[in-house]
């Protein structure tokens, strides 16, 4: 279990590709990239044309990429340890999750639920 593309690896990167990477809308990476740029994490550039955003670390990000990377490691070392200690992977339930949140969203659960609860009226 490991990310599909090491971000501490790269210097400079576009919206999409990291759209693409994390699985995100570019509107969703457009709102997490903001955040990260206020905190200082990264600074976004003009891209290729000026259509374009790219994306880039900081010197602050640079300075603690290597421990960000061994804290990614531990944690799915840990993964790995609790995994091996019960009869399915983690990763099966997060996927199993994920298809019934598909069939029907984890909000329309609870207003289903509230629904027949004579309380809620």
């Amino acid at each position: 279990m490991t990310t599909s593309l090491p971000l501490w690896q790269l210097s400079c990167f576009g919206f999409a590709e990291l759209a693409e990477s994390v699985q995100r809308t570019h509107s969703a990476l457009s709102q997490k990239v903001a955040a990260m740029r206020t905190a200082g994490w990264v600074q976004t550039v003009v891209g290729d044309d000026a259509r374009t955003r790219k994306v880039m670390l900081t010197d602050q990000t640079r300075r603690v990429v290597d421990r960000l990377a061994a804290e990614w490691r531990a944690a799915e070392a840990a993964v790995a340890d609790l995994e091996a200690g019960i009869p399915y992977p983690l990763s099966q339930v997060v996927t199993d999750i994920e298809r019934a949140l598909e069939r029907q969203s984890f909000h329309d659960r609870i207003a289903e639920k509230l629904a027949e609860d004579p309380a809620w009226d």
